[in-house]
């Protein structure tokens, strides 16, 4: 892709986000979620590959059905109580119609297909702006709703964890596994959305960098299914051997980075009197991790069969920076002594 377009769309990705992390009005807020989708969509669509197409074609349907959706809700919202305010939501018609807009846009189970479909038609660079930033601005939204009964994000929650966890258990391609994976993540943050806003951030946080260095890793591999990753060991034999800490700290493994959010959401909810919202949560965390568990047995475990000349892939430098991956990774194993600051920080 030309450089100057290239520039021009991830521009156009910054600014529709920007544009809704600063709204108070609804027509502004939508406005910049409509720039986000249409900036990303050349993106999607650069390689012309027939599945990238038709993975570009189902993201823009369903951003397009949501935006409707999110317009229609606010236009109600402003006749009912002639305001568009987003703080001022006060009618639960308009706030309910809102909130699943919005999940339909992240893609929270029930509302959930069409992420592992789109991913998969993806290159992993594109994945990974779909799976980390296009997150941010519907969140901006949610965190700024007020919600007017607290079971729909509940059911959201625990739907999405249980999807997650069960969607990801028979897949063989990572680009699948890892939406899942994402499902299963905004599914703790919307549990946690309305008892306390700065946890569902700090959750959001630890997933971006988590998600960020997942991605990073299977591109630097080269890797999309299950048994291209029991050849990454001749590669980077030094990655390797760091993976699995990273699919465990995305599994919510103590004493990586990936337990600190689960553990203080259950915390939470305990505090809410969700004791079995809570327990259903843990549960449905175990089958998340049995896919983790599984691409880590896959990478680290297992040696591939040696028996064509071609399993064994040269050891060729990789044009692809390692910073970014070095930083990742390091915030994804490490972070979690660090719990106690990021609670207070949240806290201020």
């Amino acid at each position: 892709m030309n450089p100057y377009i290239l520039a021009t769309l991830l521009f156009g990705l910054g600014l529709g986000t920007t544009i809704t992390f600063a709204s108070s009005h609804w027509l502004l807020a939508w406005m910049g979620l409509e720039i986000n989708t249409l900036a990303i969509i050349p993106l999607m669509a650069q390689h012309h590959h027939p599945r990238a197409v038709e993975a570009t074609t189902k993201y823009f349907l369903t951003q397009a059905t949501a935006a409707a959706m999110l317009l229609f809700a606010s236009t109600t919202n402003a006749w009912l109580t002639g305001q568009w305010d987003i703080q001022q939501m006060s009618h639960p018609l308009p706030i309910t119609l809102i909130t699943l807009a919005l999940a339909l846009k992240i893609g929270l189970a029930p509302v959930h297909s069409w992420l592992p479909e789109v991913l998969q038609g993806l290159d992993l660079t594109t994945g990974l702006i779909l799976s980390t930033w296009q997150k941010l601005a519907p969140f901006a939204l949610l965190l700024q709703l007020q919600p007017a009964n607290s079971t729909i994000l509940i059911i959201l929650g625990l739907t999405s964890t249980l999807v997650g966890g069960w969607g990801g258990l028979n897949q063989t391609q990572l680009r699948k596994i890892l939406a899942y994976s994402s499902i299963a993540h905004l599914g703790w943050m919307i549990l946690v959305l309305q008892f306390s806003p700065s946890l569902t951030l700090l959750t959001l946080l630890t997933y971006l960098i988590m998600t960020s260095s997942t991605f990073l890793v299977f591109k630097l591999n080269k890797s999309t299914n299950i048994n291209m990753l029991a050849t990454s060991w001749a590669k980077a034999p030094a990655l390797t051997a760091l993976t699995p800490l990273i699919l465990l700290s995305l599994g919510g493994l103590p004493p990586l980075t990936g337990f600190m959010p689960k553990w203080l959401i259950l915390q939470e909810l305990a505090k809410q009197d969700l004791a079995p919202t809570a327990t259903l949560a843990a549960m449905s965390a175990l089958l998340s991790l049995y896919f983790y568990l599984r691409l880590s047995y896959a990478m680290a475990l297992t040696m591939s069969p040696n028996n064509l000349t071609g399993m064994t892939p040269w050891r060729l430098q990789s044009s692809q920076l390692t910073l970014p991956l070095a930083i990742s990774t390091m915030a994804t194993l490490l972070l979690l002594p660090l719990t106690p600051a990021a609670v207070a920080l949240l806290t201020l």
